[in-house]
């Protein structure tokens, strides 16, 4: 990877596990590694399962390693404590997939947004705190007249703001968002994103932005991270990925991207790639390469020796032993 870059997260070989019996072991994120940079938003894409939120929450300690590294400014996420630990719960903020189950509904939205505000003592007076609660507020879209009411008041895409202005009352550098639109409208989605876009660039934040719909990744990314059964199989820029999607999984994933014109779909109906069997168990998986029960290109090391993540050339890091038969099949 780059070395011009300032790296503001490092994840080194993480892994988050979680005993489910006595001798079974579900293997949420098993040695998953890469960077995000200062400044950018990773995208974090795959199925139901795959373990992509374990890892963002991971990733800023709110589950606890099973082995592994992750460090901010070069420090070890795992292992901060007294003030080093309180700044990092300050400049690491997270927004949550519900966006009304993750607000306390006894709560009014000024409580909510200036709780942080409070926990960091941020506001010197009492007129400075209901300014920064205002001035979040505005940020996100939302009125002052909305301080003083109850989550219940508002609707999914409001609810949303709200949590993402909670977040930012701390003024973060570094903002987990944990599919931030998926309990959203459709005709809501786009706002929220194009908002997160603009608080970006206004207030130079850096994302990892979790999601399954994959539109809506390429809109906000500036690199994508593939991830399959807890672990990483593709990472490269939004273009290079979409443009040259090297492992059969996330050819997979770009084939089923619906297109709003039917004819165009229709057309393309024939060229999607349809993945047999069923995916595996996360519980003490087999050997060999996570996805090979479902891969078209599978051989016998595949059934052996799970692939190690490699870079390819410019960035483009994929994780699968038989990449130049993929590409012959992609022509």
């Amino acid at each position: 990877m780059s070395t011009e870059k300032d790296v503001l997260i490092s994840v080194n070989h993480l892994k988050k596990y979680f005993n489910v019996g006595k001798k079974a072991v579900l293997k949420a994120v098993d040695d998953v590694s890469f960077d995000i940079y200062k400044g950018e938003t990773l995208g974090m894409v795959g199925e139901s399962g795959c373990g992509k939120t374990t890892c963002g929450r991971t990733c800023i300690g709110l589950y606890s390693k099973t082995d592994g590294q992750v460090l901010y400014k070069g420090k070890d996420v795992h292992t901060l404590s007294g003030k080093e630990r309180q700044n990092f719960k300050k400049e690491v903020q997270m927004v949550f997939q519900d966006p009304y189950g993750s607000l306390d509904p006894r709560m009014t939205v000024s409580e909510i947004v200036g709780e942080g505000i409070d926990i960091h003592h941020l506001a010197k007076s009492k007129q400075e705190r209901q300014d920064k609660i205002y001035h979040c507020l505005e940020l996100v879209g939302l009125n002052r007249e909305h301080a003083n009411r109850f989550v219940h008041e508002f609707s999914g895409g409001q609810r949303q703001r709200i949590g993402i202005a909670r977040a930012l009352a701390v003024d973060p550098e570094f903002m987990v968002l944990d599919e931030p639109i998926s309990a959203l409208d459709v005709s809501i989605q786009a706002q929220v994103v194009n908002l997160l876009i603009d608080l970006q660039k206004k207030m130079g934040l850096t994302y990892l932005f979790v999601a399954h719909d994959l539109s809506m990744v390429k809109h906000i990314s500036d690199r994508i991270a593939v991830l399959y059964l807890g672990t990483l199989v593709e990472l490269a820029t939004s273009d290079e990925l979409f443009a040259n999607p090297l492992h059969p999984y996330t050819q997979a994933l770009l084939s089923a991207i619906p297109v709003p014109d039917p004819q165009v779909e229709k057309e393309r109906e024939a060229k999607k790639i349809r993945l047999e069997g069923d995916v595996p168990s996360p519980i003490n998986p087999a050997p060999g390469c996570r996805f090979k029960g479902r891969c078209r290109y599978c051989t016998d090391i595949c059934q052996k020796e799970l692939p190690p993540l490699k870079d390819v050339g410019d960035g483009h890091f994929v994780a699968c032993h038989n990449i130049h038969k993929m590409e012959m099949g992609n022509e």
